[in-house]
């Protein structure tokens, strides 16, 4: 129907406006010095409406980086038969490189300004490349704690780090030359 969509898109509005208005003032003001009130002038809604959306400020405040280690969770379990977890991330970052979000810039000068909320952003992503590390051990027929899977999740996660934060043009494929390089050394006997 015309009258939901026209909705639904009024809410995308609303949430992409509260969002970008977040990330600009938590990159400006600091995490802490801003409040929902502040958010909710610069986009131009009710704090309630804020709320509504994003119960809190730290949810509001992590949401894009949610996001994006869920599609990377979801990569890693909904991956095609056969395909190995060093693979499934190559094609998961490439796909991430090509579909810059409109947050992006705004996200990550939210970061920098914000050391607290890009150690959360650490925190959470090592769970994901955690779990990643068991699927890997799995895959190779190794312990979940044996060494190689732990050292190798541990790149990957720098890898994921340094590429979503500053990335060049044939930095992925240096990466994942690397990446395969060490686990190429990390194979057992």
């Amino acid at each position: 129907m015309v009258g939901d969509s026209l909705r639904e898109r009024g809410k995308a509005r609303r949430r992409e406006a509260i969002l970008t208005a977040a990330y600009e003032l938590f990159a400006e003001r600091g995490f802490d010095a801003t409040s929902i009130a502040d958010i909710a002038e610069a986009a131009e809604v009710s704090p309630r409406t804020v709320t509504l959306y994003f119960p809190t400020k730290l949810e509001l405040a992590m949401e894009h980086f949610n996001a994006f280690v869920d599609e990377l969770a979801a990569a890693l379990h909904d991956r095609p038969a056969g395909q190995g977890i060093i693979d499934t991330v190559e094609q998961w970052l490439r796909e991430q490189g090509d579909s810059q979000s409109k947050f992006d810039g705004p996200y990550d000068r939210m970061l920098e300004s914000n050391p607290h909320l890009k150690g959360l952003c650490r925190e959470r992503l090592t769970d994901v490349v955690q779990d990643g590390a068991r699927l890997l051990a799995e895959e190779q027929g190794w312990r979940p704690d044996d060494l190689a899977p732990r050292i190798l999740a541990a790149t990957v996660a720098s890898v994921i780090g340094e590429l979503t934060h500053r990335s060049e043009p044939g930095d992925l494929e240096r990466a994942m030359t690397f990446i395969r390089a060490a686990a190429a050394t990390l194979q057992p006997g």
